[in-house]
């Protein structure tokens, strides 16, 4: 490194030493504190506060609600990624398909995309509604309990938020579309590749990328997801939509166990920073971010 790359490279520390002084700050001291939380035995309201050491930790591994909450978690994150992946691209390649009518649909997705998730948890409680929901009037009248069935519950929850999120996707990948230089696709015509083999060996191929990011942050949005299942069903019927986020939500603010339910939050923040790290690695490799 000669000196003039040094000297750069010290003006660009110094440069983003103020944000990274800043960021330390807002999530280090917290993540500090509640990882100093989780080594305590403590419930405010009896006056209890006492050291645990690891015991939140044992207890946890041992605990079957808290492994029916991260089979909940994995379930939901991998059934939701995997339909806004697949609905996005679909959205996103008809997009591009049908000039006519873009602007609205455009419109539509951004609509969906910017409201609140709370917002949109009240609507889909409404389409849900076992006599007055629109969802069962379309399936032709039937009765079903979907937020009150253990068993439709969470399938429930998770197509709430396939809709809330699918656009993220969706724009994500039709922006990535339209810089493809036509070029490319008349040169797949002069080879006589028809319209599957232009998707096959060209499109799809060139939106690999965007689509490894689109997957990393809803991934990462999936699993510490809380607003949508709690406002829908408050992690029932029976705990079938109780992820690792709304246990830790019922342990700290509803029983009160400071302790337990920071240990919780911190098994959740080591989850998004592993899935996190993993991902950052595989970008890395296939040269996406550097």
């Amino acid at each position: 490194m000669t000196a003039g790359q040094r000297a750069r490279r010290r003006r660009g520390l110094l440069l983003v030493a103020p944000a990274l002084a800043v960021l330390l700050l807002l999530t280090g001291y917290p993540s500090l504190y509640v990882l100093w939380l989780s080594l305590q035995h403590r419930v405010p309201v009896f006056g209890i506060a006492e050291f645990a050491g690891l015991g939140h930790y044992a207890f946890l591994a041992q605990d079957p609600r808290f492994w029916s909450a991260v089979r909940t978690t994995g379930l939901f994150t991998v059934a939701s990624v995997l339909l806004e992946l697949g609905l996005g691209l679909l959205v996103a390649l008809a997009l591009q398909a049908r000039p006519r009518g873009r602007r609205l649909g455009l419109s539509l997705l951004l609509l969906a995309w910017a409201m609140p998730a709370v917002v949109t948890a009240k609507l889909f409680e409404w389409l849900y509604h076992p006599s007055a929901g629109l969802v069962n009037v379309v399936l032709g009248g039937w009765a079903l309990n979907w937020l009150g069935d253990p068993r439709l519950a969470l399938p429930a929850v998770i197509l709430s938020d396939v809709w809330r999120t699918m656009p993220f996707v969706a724009i994500l990948a039709y922006a990535r579309l339209l810089s493809i230089p036509a070029e490319v696709y008349e040169a797949a015509q002069m080879d006589g590749a028809g319209r599957l083999g232009t998707l096959r060996h060209v499109t799809l191929p060139l939106l690999r990328q965007i689509v490894m990011i689109a997957v990393l942050f809803r991934t990462l949005d999936a699993v510490r997801a809380f607003d949508i299942m709690y406002v829908l069903t408050g992690g029932g019927p029976a705990n079938a939509t109780e992820t690792l986020t709304v246990y830790a939500y019922r342990s700290l603010f509803q029983m009160l166990q400071l302790g337990f339910g920071s240990a919780i939050g911190m098994i959740v923040f080591a989850l998004v920073m592993t899935v996190a790290w993993a991902y950052l690695r595989l970008l890395r490799r296939e040269g996406v971010v550097t």
